[in-house]
């Protein structure tokens, strides 16, 4: 969960835009569509930091395909959608 400032419930929880832009959590969420994910992020609002793109640690272990952006309030996410597992495509 993440969320707004609420000082007189939580005085030392603050989100990024009111810690001079320090990073307060990462958040990374696999999506079953991660192009069509981004598109409804940036229609929403979200500052893509970086597009869409493959990372492939080998054949031995994964490739995803995923995105990072920053919402409204500061708060960075990373979604990302599995290719492939352990050499084996993944099945949808």
């Amino acid at each position: 969960m993440v969320g707004g400032e609420k000082p007189e419930k939580f005085p030392s929880m603050r989100p990024p835009t009111r810690a001079q832009g320090a990073n307060t959590q990462n958040m990374m969420v696999y999506v079953d569509d991660v192009d069509a994910h981004v598109e409804r992020a940036r229609a929403a609002g979200a500052r893509i930091v970086s597009e869409p793109a493959v990372h492939d640690y080998g054949e031995d272990y994964w490739a995803d395909r995923g995105y990072e952006c920053v919402d409204l309030g500061g708060h960075h996410w990373w979604f990302y959608e599995r290719l492939r597992t352990r050499g084996r495509p993944v099945q949808g």
